[in-house]
């Protein structure tokens, strides 16, 4: 009797919409507003690596290596999260993943020892880091969008950036007036606080409020519960891995990662430190690069509707790499018009490669594409985890990042040449190796 009134509930016709804003937009504020709120953990690594070492002494190595297992965990729990969220539901699995955000946060309060930091903030925020990652956005615009698809990718991708703006210039004045323990308060407070709106207004599917996605010309049924969540996301890599076109996304990504979210977001900051910019400068600019992130993703979003996503990511890639090879040049104590310029030009550029990768891992792979895209955000944070690092033992052995920024210039350059050589599939068959 239940399982007949369940299917009846999914076969609803949809409620009629004309003159009402689509269910799918609140949808999507929703989500823009709760990735904002979690961002604040994404704009506190650059800002720990100085104040730790100067509290405990621990090398730059050391903290590199917790914030890589951060990045690492963010990045391989994506794809296991996207199975998740279609067993348990969108809502369950991001409101326990933002508590958890907040207990890793919360405990690095209490830390007296280097493995202490590993499991908090390495461990704990980068599993819930993980559930909150791209592919909750990319599983919030497949279920709730069929036209829009690109900007709506492109918005929610942006919501990140939004964060950073918000929380850098926040935290950096924290840190710099009080201490680092009252940042990371701060960090779980505002992961805390979006919590309410994910349980009482994040719906899963449009079928739960009786309509169809935005653009569709038919209503969806809400598809049954997927057991076997772990199972499902290993046995979609598997297939993936089989073709040329993944290993050429997931490369692309780690490229994307490590030039981004290892080195800049990571690095910048004790980099500008060791010129003797002041810190708050310092986190200022990593905060006007996330205002034209927000314009630069949104941008790439409606280009990612109307032209080739190989291309794009060709031309994002070669700039990207361009910016880098000269950073060196540009970093001084005080913050002069060619610095601004690059910080706007990176900043546009920052993840503008999102809406177009999730294109293609759309083309290439279908249904399982947002579980597709979560491993390929895995090589993302794999590439990333790996700069944190290195960048820190680059710091610690050279005593300065330059040989970082020329390196990442290069790998940019390579992921350009890689991008165009992905295969087109309009037909949305997979292509083979």
């Amino acid at each position: 009797m239940t399982q007949t009134t369940d299917a009846a509930a999914v076969r609803q016709p949809p409620k009629p919409t004309r003159g009402r804003v689509h269910r799918a937009w609140f949808v999507a504020a929703v989500t823009f507003v709760t990735i904002i709120g979690a961002a604040a953990f994404r704009s506190v690594p650059g800002l720990l690596i100085d104040p730790l070492h100067d509290e405990f002494d621990w090398s730059r190595g050391t903290i590199g290596a917790a914030v890589s297992v951060n990045l690492a965990l963010y990045g391989l729990t994506a794809p296991f999260a996207a199975a998740l969220m279609d067993r348990f539901g969108i809502r369950r699995v991001v409101a326990v993943a933002l508590t958890v955000i907040a207990a890793g946060s919360w405990l690095t309060v209490w830390m007296t020892a280097a493995w202490q930091l590993m499991l908090c903030w390495g461990l704990l925020v980068g599993l819930g880091s993980g559930s909150m990652a791209l592919a909750f956005a990319a599983t919030v615009t497949n279920r709730w969008f069929t036209e829009r698809r690109g900007l709506v990718s492109g918005i929610l991708t942006a919501a990140s950036a939004s964060g950073q703006l918000i929380f850098l210039p926040l935290l950096s004045w924290i840190i710099d007036r009080y201490d680092w323990r009252p940042a990371a308060v701060t960090v779980a407070l505002a992961a805390l606080a979006v919590v309410p709106f994910v349980w009482l207004l994040l719906h899963d599917h449009p079928a739960d409020v009786g309509q169809k996605p935005y653009g569709a010309t038919a209503f969806v049924p809400k598809p049954p519960p997927v057991p076997g969540a772990a199972r499902r996301a290993v046995t979609v890599l598997l297939s993936a891995v089989r073709t040329g076109p993944f290993w050429l996304l997931a490369g692309t990504f780690a490229i994307c990662g490590a030039s981004t979210n290892g080195l800049i977001q990571t690095h910048f900051i004790p980099a500008a430190h060791d010129v003797h910019m002041p810190v708050q400068a310092a986190a200022s600019l990593l905060a006007v690069i996330g205002v034209f992130d927000v314009v630069g993703t949104i941008a790439s979003g409606w280009f990612t509707d109307r032209f080739e996503p190989r291309r794009l990511l060709a031309v994002y890639y070669a700039l990207r790499g361009v910016s880098l090879v000269f950073l060196p040049l540009l970093l001084g104590p005080t913050v002069h018009p060619p610095m601004i310029f690059f910080i706007v030009f990176y900043g546009l550029d920052w993840v503008a490669t999102v809406p177009p990768t999730l294109a293609l891992c759309r083309e290439q792979y279908g249904e399982d594409s947002a579980i597709v895209f979560g491993w390929v955000l895995a090589s993302h944070q794999i590439g990333a985890a790996a700069v944190a690092f290195l960048g820190g033992v680059a710091r610690d052995t050279f005593g300065t990042y330059d040989v970082m920024w020329y390196a990442s210039g290069a790998l940019c350059a390579a992921a350009a040449l890689m991008a165009l050589v992905i295969r087109r599939r309009a037909d949305g068959a997979v292509a083979p190796v």
